[in-house]
């Protein structure tokens, strides 16, 4: 076997593979760079969702004439001089591989200038230097990349289509204008306007901007100091959630970044208010010391590590709980009429250097968008992009100040403690199913199976948690088979496994009976729990007993409450309404489905034309 060292040029061709996985990547590494060169202002040209061109233009600080070279080769970089300085990572960019890699997949333009000498043009096609010349003095960089994994053909058949790629890009740009609100952005693709932003710092104009305006009135400032963190930003009410986490941006020193803990710690902090399957919208700024997180553990730079997570975390979920235990969450029972969006031509056809046409798929426009959904922040015509330059006038974020109490971007003080649910006078019930009661606010309508639901299982929670050591016999034995690595583990964490009450008996190989359980158990899911008690142990080396208990009140909140078409006297009606008013959360029930929905004086006479 014999050993070589690898030309620049291929091994370039092999750091593109993680860096440039398609165009997207590219806009990412050229607008971060841009960041990095302290521009506060970036325009973004696609021609065919950058498969044919994509130009980033910004007034930075430019590179000097004699560095210029030097960027491109592989590993350079002005932002680390030695190993110390990965541990104080403070900008975007540090690995020195983003310019490398995208010359050696595409043909490449660069003419900058630090505006106090005439500028440099270089032109690169593959990795190789082609020309070199002298431009004006404009301060400031404009990068040009054509025809995208011309010299790599393999790589193009992996690319979708140019709805989806364009939608990438969109996602990248809408992420980067959120976590740089000082910054003006332009996104235009064709030669049209899809996107920008007035860089004025306002984070709320940019959300409203990326979600719509209904978006922007549900959303609710958020901020906590702790000894390592500064944490702010805006979570938007749980009634308007989405079916993927891809709505949660989180960033940290001005990073985009994604961390599965992170993610996992703002549901929870939403806990019971959203329903099962959905996730919340979210945008969270977190400062701190550059040494307490690890940016250089992916290629892409999204991945990140924390040295105090648990903190962290906890930090999170804290704000976020407190943020919503102050509001009062009961949905309006009218709905908003959709926001008129336009949308991106349905097909494109381009041409690659060697003229070879490549044709994207012939799909409908709801398909390619539903492709897209599970991979990016927004469907391409669900974020508004397109109604982002012109509808968000000063006077429609002002509406949203004064319905909402949002005022500036940083987050105010939350108003103080108030009665969540307020005095109901019962009306009636409808259909066995719905209570219908009504004050001087408008007409309310209750589920009574979600309203005791929540009653139930706040009661079980408290009693459940009451319960340390009480174990109840088991008049017979239940038996588990595990596999051989599934025994290890219960024998490795036996004694974590008493201190919760579960006592494992041999029983044979990898067999196991079990003769006691703990007495907050619920009747009849013993096994059942015991089994998901197990299955913790074996994903997380560890066993949640909050969650399982938390489980297990559920799960008998939504056993022993009422069904639908089941009819209560008024007593019943108005003791259902004052145990809820009780409840710390009386907006959703345990699975986070509504309780409580109002229609005001003015819903009511808007839904009968007595108001226009």
């Amino acid at each position: 076997m014999k050993i070589i060292e690898l030309p620049d040029y291929l091994a370039n061709k092999i750091a593109a593979g993680e860096v440039v996985e398609r165009p997207a990547s590219v806009v990412k590494e050229l607008v971060e760079n841009s960041v990095d060169a302290k521009s506060d202002w970036i325009k973004i040209d696609i021609e065919e969702a950058g498969l044919q061109s994509i130009k980033i233009t910004d007034n930075g600080v430019g590179i000097p004439h004699d560095q210029c070279k030097k960027a491109f080769l592989r590993h350079a970089t002005s932002k680390i001089k030695n190993e110390n300085d990965l541990f104080h990572v403070k900008t975007l960019g540090f690995r020195g591989e983003a310019l490398a890699s995208i010359a050696a997949v595409s043909r490449l333009r660069i003419q900058t200038s630090t505006g106090e000498e005439a500028g440099t043009v270089l032109e690169i096609e593959g990795g190789h230097l082609q020309s070199d010349a002298r431009s004006d003095a404009r301060q400031g960089t404009e990068i040009l990349v054509r025809d995208i994994f011309f010299n790599t053909p393999a790589r193009l058949k992996y690319l979708k289509t140019v709805h989806t790629e364009l939608g990438h890009i969109t996602d990248i740009i809408n992420r980067m204008a959120l976590s740089h609100p000082k910054i003006r952005f332009e996104l235009t693709h064709n030669g049209r306007r899809i996107f920008h932003t007035t860089g004025k710092g306002d984070l709320r104009q940019i959300a409203a901007a990326i979600y719509g305006m209904s978006v922007a009135k549900n959303m609710i400032p958020v901020s906590k100091q702790t000894t390592d963190y500064s944490i702010n930003g805006f979570i938007v009410k749980p009634e308007v959630n989405r079916a993927s986490r891809n709505y949660i941006t989180t960033v940290v020193n001005g990073r985009i970044i994604r961390n599965i803990g992170l993610a996992r710690a703002i549901t929870e902090g939403y806990h019971t208010l959203l329903p099962i399957g959905r996730q919340p919208i979210v945008i969270l700024n977190i400062e701190m010391d550059p040494i307490l997180i690890d940016v250089n553990v992916h290629p892409t730079k999204l991945e990140v590590r924390f040295s105090k997570e648990k903190e962290l975390f906890t930090a999170v979920e804290e704000m976020i709980k407190e943020a919503f235990h102050k509001q009062t969450l009961i949905p309006s029972g009218s709905q908003p009429k959709p926001e008129k969006q336009k949308s991106f031509q349905n097909s494109f056809d381009f041409q690659t250097s060697e003229k070879k046409p490549i044709t994207a798929s012939v799909k409908t426009e709801a398909e390619e968008l539903a492709e897209h959904s599970n991979k990016s922040i927004l469907k391409v015509n669900e974020p508004a992009a397109n109604h982002v330059t012109d509808t968000l006038e000063e006077s429609a974020l002002t509406e949203i100040e004064e319905k909402t109490g949002i005022n500036g971007n940083t987050p105010g003080d939350i108003p103080e403690e108030r009665e969540r649910i307020p005095v109901l006078y019962p009306i009636g019930q409808h259909h066995g199913t719905y209570i219908i009661a009504q004050n001087e606010d408008g007409l309310y309508i209750i589920d009574q199976h979600a309203a005791q639901e929540r009653i139930k299982y706040e009661y079980y929670r408290d009693k459940i948690g009451e319960v340390e050591s009480e174990l109840q016999d088991l008049l017979v034995p239940i038996t588990f088979e595990f596999t051989a690595q599934e025994a290890l583990i219960i024998k490795q964490y036996d004694i974590e496994l008493q201190k919760v009450g579960l006592f494992f008996e041999n029983f044979g190989q990898n067999a196991y009976i079990v003769r006691t359980h703990p007495t907050w158990f619920p009747k009849g899911e013993e096994e059942e729990t015991i089994r998901e008690m197990v299955d913790q142990l074996i994903r997380e080396q560890n066993i949640n007993l909050h969650k399982l208990r938390e489980d297990a009140a559920i799960l008998m909140s939504c056993k022993k409450s009422i069904k639908a078409n089941h009819y209560l006297n008024s007593n019943d009606i108005e003791r259902l309404l004052n145990d809820l008013r009780a409840c710390e959360e009386p907006f959703t029930c345990p699975h986070g489905r509504p309780i409580i929905i109002r229609f005001t004086k003015y819903e009511m006479e808007k839904m009968f034309k007595r108001v226009m």
